[in-house]
């Protein structure tokens, strides 16, 4: 049941990060242990921002410093993990 809302979960997040950052690709370019950040995603400052932000709207958990965004954007799976940690 978690395994399945985890699925969910990181699928919602690659939609999300391709919409935010208005992106080229679809959803299913991205992996789950995919480095987000100094990868082939190309992802800048302001996509950080973008990304931390929509993750307050959506989810209601605050990534906030570079050190706490660098962290939790490390992937997929480290990003849904910090969500869920968060949540608890």
């Amino acid at each position: 049941m978690i395994d399945a809302v985890t699925d969910e979960l990181k699928l919602a997040l690659k939609q999300m990060i391709v919409e935010e950052c208005d992106k080229d690709f679809g959803p299913e370019f991205i992996r789950d242990d995919m480095p987000l950040l100094g990868g082939d995603l190309d992802l800048d400052s302001l996509d950080v921002l973008q990304i931390c932000m929509a993750v307050k709207n959506q989810y209601d958990v605050r990534i906030e410093g570079s050190g706490d965004a660098r962290k939790a954007l490390k992937s997929i799976n480290v990003l849904a993990q910090t969500i869920v940690d968060a949540r608890r």
